[in-house]
């Protein structure tokens, strides 16, 4: 299904029933990424996986932030008529998912992050020059998005009250201090380290 919302036209599949859940992928990614997952969380939710925009079968827009990624999900929900709705994203999408609670935090219940980062700079030295030299090849507007965004200020953390589950792999693409940090500043964070 298709949603037309803050100028975009976004792509999402729509399956279970009971409480909304909205499930937002990463950078170059798409909804399929969920697909087990959702099968999985639909015996207990309505589940959204939504593409992005410029990912997927989404379309394609000019504004790649995510700013306009963020405004995206709100208007979604507001136009599917959702009320406190339960986000789970991915890289990408758990920054569009913070993101989300820090600038509409009325309509979102809890959220669960995985691998989400602050700023370009919370990347390892290693993934930061990897990322570097991907868009010196290719140009490509995603690879630019995660070396210039986002910029979140750790201290604007404290203003969200909602459940926040931080979740990171054991070999991560981020410096090891960001996840304490983060959750030290959420009020009711907690954190989940996935061994493996």
């Amino acid at each position: 299904m298709k949603a037309n919302v803050n100028g975009a036209d976004i792509f999402y599949q729509k399956t279970g029933e009971g409480h909304p859940l909205i499930l937002l992928h990463g950078n170059g990614l798409d909804h399929s990424i969920f697909d087990e997952l959702s099968a999985k969380l639909s015996k207990h939710y309505t589940v959204y996986a939504m593409d992005s925009r410029n990912h997927g079968q989404s379309g394609m827009a000019d504004d790649y932030s995510y700013d306009a990624m963020v405004e995206d999900v709100f208007a979604f929900i507001r136009k599917l008529g959702l009320e406190k709705v339960r986000v789970l994203g991915f890289s990408d999408g758990a920054v569009i998912s913070l993101l989300l609670a820090l600038r509409h935090e009325e309509c979102v219940e809890k959220m669960a992050l995985l691998g989400v980062n602050l700023k370009p700079e919370d990347f390892t030295d290693e993934c930061l020059g990897w990322l570097e030299e991907q868009f010196a090849e290719t140009k490509d507007p995603l690879f630019k998005l995660m070396l210039e965004e986002p910029n979140i200020d750790i201290e604007e953390l404290r203003g969200i009250s909602r459940p926040v589950l931080v979740i990171a792999a054991e070999k991560e693409l981020y410096k090891p201090e960001l996840y304490p940090n983060i959750v030290k500043r959420l009020q009711n964070g907690c954190f989940l380290l996935m061994e493996g």
